[in-house]
């Protein structure tokens, strides 16, 4: 590993579905997840991104909030509805003019803009035609990021193609949890690939429409350790590690995908046997594009038990038993050692972390005052091991927080804060929670901290 000499990007991130609100605004076309908010029992609460935190109409007063905050970027998402509101065809000007206008209010409060093409708002109609099922869907991808690169590719520099993929193929396409809500694990793995195929697809083509940029992808990944040392409990822990990290990060660096993993599937019936079916030629090579950093979400650790194995040993490795209010362990360390792994066996250009935060559900006191304690320890927990990462020569060259808003939380709707800032959904107030005072002195503590390093 080479220590990175990049000055740290300090940010907080979003997407279009869960802030935008404003659906049917400016010729946007339905999204998967319009549709699958409207089936009954998808969502906790019934809820659905119709109204959200009306960023659409209130993104003025969110940028103020990201200037005061003092980050260097912001993360955010283009909804892919909103620029071909059927997936195809010619840009819906409308949409293209919104996320232009964003992107001028960033530029004009020294915020650098930070594009994720897909994060996850599908537009209805391609699912209709089979969605991320059809290998048709990676065209159709590449015609839109040229469309929005094109447009915004003057001024945005740093873009990622797509958020999670493991999400879009597992609790989309396996589990049924998220939109389409779909469940066959078989379909799932076509899934995976088509999205990592339309990433490596995108690569050249934003490299073309932007000169200089800087693209990567964005993985939820999730460190595992075995609850004890058992041969079972290794085994079941390599497996998630393929099921859940190198299922993705081994073909986006050029490895194919696992062996031990594949032979997993197949003795299940999720694979046949012979070549995997949804892989064409010269298909792992288009994933392997280069790219000039690799973004992590990271929330929590695994620790995997292999509850089948007979006279299994006894468990040394229990969690702390402190958790978020998804239920998450609180462990910042796997951070650390998380960063280690990816680097020392991907060897990325750069790391970014995009997402990392905190569902818990404070609420304010009577003075107004948010005093969000867990979220502040978590993130400072958080941020000390990327810092100590990097002091140890991880390239890991940006933090993101997530989120900047309280926003819909997918199949959990409103029920889980994840924001930096309170919204009233009624009313859609913005209140800076006490997390959101702790990040901004920290930013300013960290700049004061190199412009003396630089000085000395």
């Amino acid at each position: 590993m080479t220590r990175s000499n990049r000055p740290f990007l300090w940010g907080a991130a979003t997407s279009s579905y869960q802030i935008e609100g404003a659906i049917h605004a400016d010729g946007r076309g339905p999204s998967i997840w319009d549709t699958f908010c409207a089936q009954d029992g998808t969502i906790a609460d019934g809820t659905s991104g119709d109204g959200a935190c009306d960023h659409y109409h209130r993104w003025p007063e969110d940028l103020d909030l990201l200037q005061w905050m003092g980050v260097d970027a912001y993360r955010f998402s283009i909804a892919w509805p909103r620029i071909q509101p059927t997936g195809r065809g010619p840009a819906n000007e409308a949409g293209l003019d919104f996320y232009s206008k964003l992107v001028d209010g960033l530029l004009e409060r020294g915020i650098e803009p930070a594009v994720t093409l897909y994060h996850w708002d599908l537009p209805q109609a391609l699912e209709d035609e089979g969605g991320w099922r059809n290998r048709d869907i990676v065209d159709r991808f590449v015609e839109y990021a040229d469309i929005v690169s094109r447009r915004l590719g003057d001024r945005v520099g740093l873009w990622i193609t797509h958020n999670e993929p493991w999400c879009v193929a597992h609790l989309g396409h396996a589990t049924g949890e998220q939109a389409p809500g779909m469940k066959d694990v078989g379909t799932s793995l076509a899934v995976a690939h088509h999205v990592l195929l339309s990433h490596g697809a995108a690569v050249p083509v934003i490299r073309r429409n932007v000169p200089g940029a800087s693209v990567g992808i964005t993985v939820n990944l999730c460190p595992a350790f075995p609850a004890s040392p058992s041969v079972a409990d290794a085994r079941a822990t390599m497996l998630f590690d393929g099921f859940f990290n190198r299922w993705y990060l081994d073909p986006l660096y050029g490895r194919g995908y696992p062996d031990d993993k594949v032979a997993d599937y197949r003795a299940s019936g999720d694979l046949p046997d012979g070549p995997l079916p949804f892989v064409q030629d010269g298909d792992l090579e288009t994933i392997a594009a280069a790219t000039d950093f690799l973004g992590i979400n990271y929330y929590s650790r695994a620790i995997i038990r292999d509850e089948s194995a007979a006279d299994n040993e006894p468990v040394t490795l229990k969690s702390t038993g402190v958790v978020t209010d998804m239920g998450w362990e609180v462990h910042a360390d796997s951070l650390r050692l998380l960063l280690h792994r990816v680097a020392e066996d991907y060897s990325p250009a750069a790391i970014y972390i995009t997402e990392n935060g905190a569902a818990y559900p404070t609420e304010p006191d009577a003075d107004g005052r948010v005093r969000d304690v867990e979220r502040q320890a978590y993130l400072e927990s958080h941020v000390d091991a990327v810092h100590a990462a990097r002091s140890e020569g991880v390239p890991v060259d940006g933090y993101f927080a997530w989120s900047l808003l309280d926003n819909f939380e997918w199949a959990f709707g409103y029920e889980k804060r994840f924001g930096l800032i309170h919204v009233d959904y009624e009313t859609q107030k913005r209140t800076p929670k006490d997390s959101a005072h702790w990040y901004r002195e920290r930013i300013a503590d960290d700049r004061t901290l190199a412009r003396s390093t630089e000085a000395s």
